[in-house]
């Protein structure tokens, strides 16, 4: 360790890894963190189970049947989606802002969300008798053709930054408004589970969802953090990245394939949860600097806790009526947007 970085090296397999010096104790306290704020999430509720009974009845110890079926059924799916979900959305927004070099871009706000949605809002109301298990196929294929048109639009020559957000959420009002047509003229029963849905709720969520959603940000986030050293290149500049022999297109395309992957995903399982992807990239650069070796996987940490703790704050607030999760980070992350944009002119 010299000058605050850490440098691991290995020949054989050839590898060599470069952390900001504060990358492993800030990982090991949004990892306690994240247990706490889990723990606490799956206590609360209508019947209140103390820490200490969630913790044994999580490790398998001998606790009432009442208490296992309300943690491991209904409790812990919930809070393990909200977890994966933030952590999607969060590494999503940290590749969407290093390709475009735009603090601003966020797959919640420049579109890719809303395609994502209207694909899972034709599959939930036009096909609701298909296996839950395409639904993330259906809003992958939804965000990343709007990705495409995005990119086809605003990247004509050269990378305007501020063009890709115009076009972004230009895209964004169209597909929502094409989203909105669809709920107002389908069958009332798939409609009323659609409208749930868009507000951003990890709500009733089940182990079954959970397993749906994991390989997906498994492999992505880990996908994307084999290529940080792509994304440190992209974050200098694209000219230094072609100085570099860097194949520009093809891993613009790859990690914008691997972010429109991540967030429709988790769109999919949990409906618009809006502006984790912009916020939790900007606190981990704060605290661990710009190196995506250690930023991806902090940005992931920041936006599970979010989610956890937007869900979590939902519950309490209003109890016993419960606010969505996404109408928390909304309120959390439209100020913190509007002060990105006046400081960035």
């Amino acid at each position: 360790m010299k000058d605050s970085l850490i440098i691991i090296r290995s020949r054989f397999p050839s590898f060599s890894l470069w952390l900001d010096g504060r990358v492993p104790k800030t990982i090991s306290i949004l990892i306690i963190l994240s247990l706490i704020v889990i723990t606490v999430s799956i206590s609360y509720g209508e019947y209140y189970i103390s820490p200490v009974n969630v913790i044994k009845t999580l490790l398998g110890f001998d606790t009432p049947s009442d208490f296992q079926f309300i943690i491991n059924t209904l409790r812990l799916p919930r809070t393990l989606t909200a977890w994966l979900v933030g952590i999607g959305l969060a590494i999503a927004g940290c590749i969407m802002q290093t390709i475009t070099r735009n603090p601003l871009a966020d797959p919640s706000i420049i579109g890719i969300n809303a395609g994502a949605g209207l694909a899972a809002v034709l599959f939930i109301v036009v096909f609701p008798s298909l296996p839950i298990a395409l639904l993330p196929f259906s809003a992958f294929m939804g965000g990343i053709l709007v990705a495409l048109a995005i990119y086809a639009i605003a990247w004509k020559g050269d990378n305007s930054i501020i063009r890709l957000i115009l076009v972004g959420i230009g895209f964004n009002f169209i597909v929502s408004a094409i989203t909105n047509i669809i709920t107002t003229f389908g069958e009332i029963n798939s409609v009323s589970q659609a409208l749930v849905w868009l507000t951003g709720s990890v709500y009733g969520k089940t182990m079954t969802q959970v397993l749906i959603l994991l390989p997906w940000i498994v492999i992505f986030s880990v996908v994307t953090w084999i290529m940080s050293k792509e994304l440190n290149s992209l974050h200098l500049g694209e000219n230094l990245g072609k100085g570099l022999g860097l194949p520009l297109q093809k891993t613009q395309l790859t990690l914008l394939i691997s972010g429109v992957a991540l967030s429709s995903a988790s769109v999919a399982i949990a409906g618009a949860v809006g502006f984790v992807g912009l916020i939790a990239p900007h606190m981990a650069r704060f605290l661990v600097g710009n190196t995506h070796q250690g930023l991806i996987p902090v940005t992931g940490l920041i936006g599970g806790l979010l989610v956890v703790s937007a869900d979590l704050f939902g519950r309490l607030l209003f109890t016993p009526l419960e606010l969505p999760c996404g109408i928390i980070t909304a309120i959390i992350g439209a100020p913190y947007f509007i002060f990105l944009l006046s400081k960035s002119r």
